[in-house]
């Protein structure tokens, strides 16, 4: 037995789109909100990469402050500014 090409092709197309469905449909995503939700989905990834990059930045901006901080202090008490001198 042999099916024509176009007719296994549109079997194919058939599968693939009822799989997809199905797929969808097994996480939640089914119906006419469906697209509503993924963009949304997409929307909360880019917030959480949004934050993960302010986070590091902060981390970053905060220890390099530390930095400066500890070695204006150093200074300080190395020329003995701080306190009574001899």
């Amino acid at each position: 037995m042999r099916i024509p090409e176009a007719e296994f092709q549109a079997m194919l197309a058939r599968a693939a789109e009822e799989g997809a469905r199905r797929a969808l449909a097994d996480v939640g995503l089914e119906g006419e909100t469906a697209a509503l939700d993924i963009r949304d989905l997409r929307s909360l990834l880019d917030c959480i990469r949004f934050v993960r990059r302010t986070a590091v930045q902060t981390t970053v901006h905060l220890i390099t402050t530390g930095l400066i901080l500890a070695l204006l202090a150093g200074t300080v008490i190395k020329l003995r500014l701080f306190g009574g001198g001899p």
